[in-house]
């Protein structure tokens, strides 16, 4: 489903590379996590799935789509594909919760009929329902992060990438969006999560993909993960 093929990728300023010599598969319905310390390539491997950073060179592809060559006025449609969820959750203040994402539905296509039909199951899904009309503030951060997952499921994506999605939580809410996101993965969706919380990793017991110094360390299902 997604392959990285022979993938570098060097910032100009420092001259050194981020991501180098990158080889992985990652196959359809799996649920597989990225570690590494600050600076290890995480971030960077989930912006070139969405188009956002390309590599110097080497192939990047979901399903039939090689991403590092689509053109710009494709990547939108590329990106209906894949759901995005990030740590410090980018809702929009001054928006309740249903216009969080009827907002980001509406952005892809969605009518305004569809966001009335479907956001009360998105919210029943990230167990939110009946906070329609909450805006952000009158929240938790576990609830704000929560509808940023469903805010991000409401293209119906089959693809959900999830940037330290807990970075921001304590671990009773980090332990409830890590048991959602399993939700999620085991619905069919392919779930890809960027962390360096270690609990998370040995908790899920899950495939673990080890970035260290922009290359793969180690690649393997379960266990203790350590650099």
């Amino acid at each position: 489903m997604i392959r990285f093929v022979n993938v570098y990728k060097r910032y100009t300023k420092k001259g050194q590379y981020v991501l180098k010599n990158l080889n992985l598969e990652i196959k359809e319905g799996e649920f597989v996590s990225i570690i590494g310390h600050s600076g290890a390539g995480k971030s960077t491997f989930l912006k070139m799935l969405i188009g956002e950073e390309k590599p110097d060179s080497g192939e990047i592809w979901i399903e039939d789509i090689q991403v590092n060559k689509i053109k710009p006025q494709y990547l939108p449609y590329l990106r209906r594909r894949i759901g995005v969820i990030f740590q410090d959750f980018k809702l929009l203040k001054s928006r309740t919760v249903f216009e969080n994402i009827s907002l980001a539905m509406e952005a892809s296509g969605a009518s305004k009929e569809d966001a009335k039909r479907d956001i009360p199951r998105l919210l029943e899904l990230v167990g939110l329902s009946g906070k329609e009309s909450k805006y952000p503030k009158e929240l938790s951060g576990g609830e704000q992060q929560r509808v940023s997952i469903a805010r991000a499921l409401s293209h119906n994506p089959i693809i959900l990438l999830a940037d330290e999605p807990t970075g921001n939580l304590d671990k009773t809410n980090t332990y409830e969006i890590i048991t959602l996101l399993l939700k999620i993965n085991n619905s069919g969706t392919t779930v890809i999560l960027a962390t360096h919380d270690q609990d998370v990793v040995d908790k899920l017991k899950k495939r673990v993909i080890t970035l260290k110094d922009g290359e793969i360390a180690l690649d393997q299902e379960v266990g203790m993960y350590y650099i």
